[in-house]
């Protein structure tokens, strides 16, 4: 694909810098000089106006500075990701039909967690529980595990009726392992095949059971209550009185919420196993034990709460169908991004065409917007819009959330989808660019074949992700896979290359 390039010699601006670091005492030299220009460069490609009509603004005449604008051209193709990294601590839970695929694909979500010791953990004495078993030992009156439901992915199916099973766990996932989410803990296993088994329906709106304001409450209580015989061949009566007796004969497990995963509670798979149509975030969990406490002067009614939160292990299994997902990725008249672990949309880079003339010049702004295409459907069952995304090396595509990096606008980059324009826009990627060039530049001249042994050199991809920033900062202090349902498709595809706006500078 031919390039458009004209020259321009950019005019005010240069005279006002050189007063003012006149006036500051600074010597001006070309380094700094640079810079200058730089900022006011990619502060043009920001704008959403052509950058080859962009001039008259930066440079007297007599400055002997030369801007020139370029345009090249970019290459796309959809990425299957078959599988992420599950290190967020949000988990989904549900099944849902995808109506952009041929078939009507079902996606799934199920997770498994750990329980975590909070800082006000507490059982009463064993001699001041009131219920007892008939070896006179404390029995708790009842155990539950309680699901906070939140954000549904569509309010009009709140009543959906759906089945899960709570799977006990044989043993605990390894905290420092990283796990991705094709990880099943049923086929690995993970679960105890004599543990808990216990099936339940439920829906997202509760009906039979109303909160404080009388509306339907939005959680999922599944009653512990049946006898529990643990691995050791000893039953209670419930598996909160498990959890008691756990905690007076070896109070030495209960020291941390890891001893307690390796000793006491590995954890619980939650797996979808009939109907569809609800999905939805869970925002916390909690494995509760309630116990009567006996004292002389009183009597009441007591608990504890063991949290299922971020600071234990979790673990998310996503499920697509695998032919609808690579009869998407084959469209070579667009792109996808596709969440949970979906689809990504791969971005060859025109380096080495960028590069080549201008070894010399300053590369000042890298400007490629990605187009969204809009759904023709009205089906009410379409997917969100993903409202984050990253641009990584696809080489380091796994290491970069393995190692929990975050955007420097220097290896990555961060952009928030435009509802104005419909857009994505990474307004300057240069720093990139120049990198990978440097990077190559360096790996010929000591290896011939470095191209051929590397790839993915020139090749970049789009992620969809969730994030968090600072207090003081919009940048992103953490990002991870978004694991919500959102799909959307864009302009691209082998078929359609993508204009990528440039901006080099070179002193006369």
């Amino acid at each position: 694909m031919p390039t458009r390039t004209s020259t321009i010699r950019y005019v005010p601006m240069l005279n006002k810098l050189e007063t003012l670091f006149k006036e500051s005492r600074f010597k001006m030299n070309r380094l700094i000089y640079m810079a200058g220009v730089a900022m006011a460069a990619i502060a043009i490609s920001s704008c959403d106006e052509d950058t080859l009509t962009v001039g008259n603004s930066l440079t007297d005449e007599n400055d002997q500075l030369d801007f020139t604008p370029s345009i090249f051209y970019a290459t796309t193709r959809t990425l299957v990701a078959d599988s992420v990294l599950s290190r967020t601590s949000k988990c989904y839970l549900g099944r849902v039909r995808d109506p952009e695929t041929f078939n009507d694909a079902r996606i799934t979500s199920e997770f498994t967690t750990q329980f975590h010791l909070l800082e006000t953990f507490y059982i009463s004495p064993e001699e001041q529980i009131q219920s007892r078993t008939t070896s006179n030992r404390a029995m708790a009156d009842s155990c539950d595990i309680v699901l906070f439901l939140s954000s549904p992915f569509r309010l009009i199916d709140s009543l959906a009726s759906m089945k899960m099973q709570v799977l006990e766990m044989s043993k605990a996932t390894d905290y420092q392992k990283l796990f991705y989410t094709n990880f099943d803990p049923v086929k690995e296993g993970y679960i105890r095949t004599d543990g808990i088994k216990k099936s339940h329906m439920f829906t997202y709106k509760n009906y039979q059971v109303l909160d404080t304001l009388g509306q339907p409450s939005t959680t999922v209580r599944i009653l512990l209550n049946d006898p529990y015989t643990d691995k050791n061949g000893v039953t209670y009566p419930n598996y909160g009185t498990y959890i008691l007796h756990q905690q007076y004969d070896h109070p030495e497990y209960f020291r941390n919420s890891y001893t307690l995963a390796q000793n006491v509670c590995p954890g619980f798979f939650f797996r979808i196993t009939d109907g569809e149509g609800y999905y939805s975030l869970v925002k916390s969990m909690a494995l509760r034990v309630y116990y009567g406490v006996q004292k002389p002067d009183t009597t009441f009614r007591a608990a504890i709460t063991l949290a299922g939160t971020s600071e234990v292990k979790q673990t998310s299994l996503i499920t697509n169908d695998p032919a609808a997902i690579s009869q998407l990725a084959s469209n070579d008249d667009c792109t996808y991004l596709k969440t949970p672990a979906g689809l990504f949309t791969e971005v060859t880079l025109p380096i080495s065409q960028i590069r080549q003339g201008h070894e010399n010049d300053s590369l000042l702004a890298a400007k490629i917007i990605f187009q969204r295409q809009n759904y023709e459907s009205s089906d009410p069952r379409m997917l969100g819009i993903p409202s984050a995304l990253v641009m990584v090396r696809k080489d380091s595509l796994n290491t970069y959330f393995e190692h929990q990096s975050v955007p420097d606008n220097k290896k990555s980059f961060f952009t928030l989808y435009s509802s104005t324009n419909n857009t994505y826009t990474f307004a300057n990627i240069s720093p990139m660019i120049s990198s990978l060039w440097n990077e190559r530049q360096r790996g010929l001249a000591s290896n011939p074949n470095w191209d051929a042994e590397h790839p993915n050199w020139n090749k970049v991809v789009l992620v969809p992700v969730t994030y968090t920033t600072s207090s003081t900062s919009t940048q992103p202090t953490r990002v991870d896979h978004d694991m919500s349902l959102t799909s959307t498709r864009l302009v691209g595809g082998p078929n359609h290359p993508l204009e990528m706006s440039i901006v080099y500078a070179k002193f006369k």
